[in-house]
């Protein structure tokens, strides 16, 4: 069997991208992507043997620089040049499976015929990509607006054998990798340096890597505040249908259905209640639950059309006859986005840690902080801290990025989306509503165990089992950091059918 995604103008939704990466397909250009490519190359070649004057980014300087004219002859060391003078970026490097990704987006961004880039560069980057050649980028640089810059630049350093690859699990020169596949480096041709530079892929990696995860996080929050319920002893009542059908937002009425069927068979929820109403952390799930399901929905509609998209200045439209210098560079949309998403999922964080709070409270008969001989015992004390350090954080890090702009490039680039950072961020804010979720199922597996002998749905008491198998239940004191650890380990290990997560 075929195990290749060829490139072309089909729509790549983030299902498609998914299954590229967990299926560890190799890329390589359609005929129509080809045609695409090299039709646009000719006629910017032919464009410029025809004419004169200055066309921003293939026979100018850039940014502020945009009204100095380049001789013909300097064009390939002026794009060289732009690749080698933008690689400043700094930080922590980026994980090498987004590097992956950026990889492969900026290849379907090129190859739509709008960007004069040479057929062989392209070739060059799908090789990086099926050889796992993937350039070491950095965390900070970017400011989202004229297009990713920096982590471009690194991108792009060892198409020239410049810059530093990670290759067969080791770091090293460009210059090594393209000596042992015998491969020259790439002589970019006018307009080059600016079409690879260009572009939002830094974003939309960040983006979609995390839209790749969250939906899983999303239903974990459901069960594992669903199992909180059943430790403490809540009703069943704010989940019916009937208060979700007059309010009838998409992420919430998705929310109570799905705690409904969790907690089908409970003996737990049937028992009788002496209290009529639950704290808003347990009663509110699918209104709180439900807005971030339809924020993250939104989001992955901003990302459908941005990976779909040709994100490079200037644009080159064969049929019209035009080369136009734009905005199509600016990360605004994304920047928004990524705001939105990290404030969905550092609220659904929040809400987790208010679970885990009213857990250890020594409320419903459940013993002060979930062990027996509490005093001689600490139980569950000081995880909640840690949560609550972790969601203060998120809390933090959900400060909009978009609402900052720094004048650049002399005043011609005046204002920016600061995209970047908020990509950054909300990758962040995604790895701390982990560890958040893993102290909420350690208190909501604890805080359960003294409903017994009364059991939960099977489908919970599966969960608890297999959870169970990793983790003991606290009988007494003992070093948590492990079960936290061990925990994280077993949510990113559980596996849940693709059907159960096609709404966030």
């Amino acid at each position: 069997m075929d195990n290749t995604h060829y490139i072309s103008t089909e729509l790549l939704s983030l299902e498609i991208l998914e299954e590229i990466v967990s299926h560890h397909k190799s890329l390589a250009l359609s005929d129509e992507a080809k045609i695409n490519i090299q039709k646009c190359r000719d006629y910017l070649d032919k464009k410029m043997a025809s004419h004169s004057d200055p066309i921003y980014g293939i026979n100018t300087g850039f940014g502020s620089l945009c009204n100095v004219k380049i001789s013909n002859e300097n064009l390939s060391k002026l794009q060289e040049n732009l690749v080698k003078s933008h690689s400043c970026g700094t930080g922590e490097e980026v994980p090498t499976e987004i590097v992956k990704l950026m990889l492969l987006l900026k290849i379907q961004s090129l190859s739509y015929g709008h960007s004069g880039i040479q057929l062989q560069t392209v070739e060059r980057l799908i090789a990086f990509y099926n050889n796992d050649i993937l350039p070491v980028i950095y965390t900070q640089g970017s400011l989202g607006a004229s297009g990713d810059l920096a982590p471009l630049a690194h991108l792009s350093l060892p198409l020239l054998g410049e810059g530093e690859v990670h290759f067969e699990g080791k770091k090293v020169h460009s210059s090594e990798v393209l000596k042992h596949f015998d491969w020259e480096p790439i002589v970019l041709q006018s307009k080059e340096g600016l079409a690879l530079l260009n572009g939002t892929q830094f974003m939309s990696a960040y983006g979609a890597h995390i839209l790749m995860k969250v939906s899983k996080f999303s239903y974990l929050a459901d069960l594992i505040g669903t199992i909180s319920l059943e430790g403490f002893d809540g009703r069943i009542e704010p989940f019916n249908e009937l208060i979700h059908f007059i309010r009838p937002h998409k992420g919430q009425i998705v929310t109570a259905n799905r705690i409904k069927g969790f907690l089908e068979g409970s003996e737990i929820i049937e028992q009788p209640k002496n209290h009529v109403q639950d704290p808003y952390s347990f009663r509110c799930m699918p209104q709180v639950h439900g807005a971030s399901k339809d924020a993250i929905d939104y989001v992955k509609k901003v990302f459908k059309t941005e990976i779909n998209s040709v994100t490079d200045n200037p644009n080159i439209f064969i049929e019209s006859d035009q080369i136009i210098s734009g905005g199509n560079f600016h990360g605004q949309p994304l920047a928004l986005a990524l705001d939105f998403m990290a404030i969905a999922l550092a609220e659904l964080g929040s809400i987790s840690e208010r679970r885990t709070y009213q857990l250890i409270s020594g409320t419903r008969n459940l013993p002060a902080f979930l062990v027996d001989n509490p005093g001689l015992n600490s139980g569950l004390m000081i995880p909640q801290y840690t949560a609550a350090s972790i969601a203060s954080q998120n809390k933090q890090l959900a400060t909009p990025a978009s609402v900052d702009s720094i004048v650049s490039s002399n005043g011609q680039e005046d204002h920016v989306s600061m995209g970047a950072n908020a990509a950054t961020k909300a990758l962040r804010v995604l790895d701390n509503l982990e560890r958040i979720l893993a102290i909420e199922l350690m208190n909501a597996s604890q805080a359960i165990e003294y409903r017994r002998p009364l059991q939960s749905s099977d489908f919970i008491e599966m969960f608890l089992n297999a959870y169970r198998e990793e983790v003991p239940l606290i009988k007494e004191d003992r070093i948590l950091h492990y079960d936290i650890e061990k925990t994280v380990s077993f949510l990113n290990s559980f596996q849940i059918e693709d059907d159960l997560l096609t709404i966030a």
